[in-house]
């Protein structure tokens, strides 16, 4: 096991030059499903969000749905537009991603209520420190990996099933994936492999009449940023997909279902000459024991005997080739900028000893570990900016199927 105990260093004047952390407690995806509870009834919960009194709440998770490109390709979105306009009173209308912001961290965000340093998905795949190796917390997730160990902390659907009924609405392969044992356990699931089978499972699973609590994700947009980019064609068919959804969602399940929309993150584009192998400078991985993350915020653990020295030389190396393409800082400056919020000490091995986010249109690779095909991603996230952290947050009624009140 690696030894990571080590007396923390000063935080120095290059923390200053970090972004202010995700609204944690008031204004970040970790609230929605808390105050959606709180909205429903439950005790024990805080509306931070200020969302309406309800009976029925749906909340739609749009992966990749960035606040940005939400209002760029407004013409896109008929449906979505006319919520906009339409207002939604003291409900804000755009929150903040989880940090990093990528899908692990922003869905366990959403799943349990708490920042990434206590849930613990720190990134798309991070050190095991038992294990002294890489694992990934998305879809290639590695079989000495509990789930329910590494995310111990309820959910909020375990905290609420004994309350009201408590559904998701997802892909058929997500049912009992450890993604979903880690963050999103305790809600009856219900697959559908395409956007008008959910639709359709989502109105039959809310028509008995009673209180209930939806999860419906939608991914197309997400995979279509990823392969194609995000100012693509195919970014704009999904988007429009999307808009078409949630209209059918608005028309089909019981009137007055408060309807939710959001994303776990944005996006943007990096083209093919920024999407950089970093390991190809010595000076950028000398004494690294291993690497990860993801390319727009990269995650670097260094050899147990590293010191400071060595390791202020590192930062420096990279400042030297990237300047102020990038924002490099220590796993303490980290913590202390309350970047993953509070972080509970087994938390806190998994983070990187030093962390690079990319600033720019910018992609850092390390191709000794990185699959070929991860070269060709277009569209990306994880980083700090606000085309990544800021997700919208659409809050209005079910308009219901006429004549079918529910």
């Amino acid at each position: 096991m690696r030894d990571t105990a080590q007396t923390p260093a000063p935080v120095d004047s290059a923390a200053a030059d970090l972004p202010a952390p995700p609204l944690y407690r008031t204004k970040s995806i970790a609230e929605v499903l808390t105050s959606s509870a709180a909205a429903l009834g439950v005790p024990g919960f805080s509306n931070q969000l200020q969302l309406p009194s309800t009976h029925r709440v749906c909340v739609v998770l749009a992966d990749g749905l960035g606040r940005s490109l939400l209002k760029q390709k407004a013409s896109h979105t008929p449906f979505l537009r006319s919520v906009i306009a339409a207002g939604q009173r003291s409900v804000p209308q755009w929150i903040d991603s989880a940090f990093p912001s990528t899908t692990a961290a922003s869905l366990a965000s959403l799943g349990t209520g708490l920042a990434a340093g206590q849930h613990g998905m720190v990134g798309y795949d991070v050190l095991d420190p038992g294990q002294d190796k890489v694992v990934n917390l998305l879809g290639n997730w590695d079989p000495q990996v509990d789930p329910a160990l590494w995310q111990p902390n309820a959910t909020v659907f375990e905290r609420v099933a004994a309350e009201l009924d408590v559904v998701t609405v997802s892909l058929p392969q997500f049912g009992n994936s450890p993604m979903t044992q880690a963050a999103l356990r305790g809600s009856r699931f219900i697959g559908g492999t395409s956007l008008h089978a959910r639709t359709a499972a989502a109105a039959e699973a809310m028509s008995g009449g009673g209180r209930s609590l939806m999860y419906f994700y939608v991914n197309e947009l997400d995979k279509a940023g990823h392969r194609y980019g995000c100012q693509s064609d195919r970014w704009e068919h999904q988007l429009e997909e999307l808009d078409s959804t949630v209209k059918r969602l608005s028309a089909t399940l019981p009137a007055g279902t408060t309807i939710l929309l959001t994303g776990d993150h944005g996006m943007l584009d990096v083209p093919a000459s920024q999407r950089i192998d970093y390991a190809a400078d010595a000076s950028l991985v000398a004494g690294v024991r291993h690497t990860a993350g993801e390319p727009r915020m990269v995650h670097l653990y260094l050899e147990p005997d590293a010191t400071e020295a060595h390791r202020d030389s590192l930062v420096d190396a990279w400042r030297r080739r990237f300047g102020e393409r990038i924002w490099v800082f220590t796993r303490d400056q980290a913590v202390a900028a309350g970047l993953f919020g509070d972080v509970l000490p087994e938390v806190a091995p998994r983070i990187g000893d030093i962390m690079i986010a990319a600033r720019d249109t910018l992609a850092l690779y390390d191709t000794r570990r990185a699959r070929p095909a991860s070269l060709d991603v277009v569209g990306q996230h994880g980083s700090l900016t606000r085309a990544e952290r800021e997700v919208p947050l659409l809050c209005f009624p079910a308009a219901g199927r006429q004549g079918k009140r529910g």
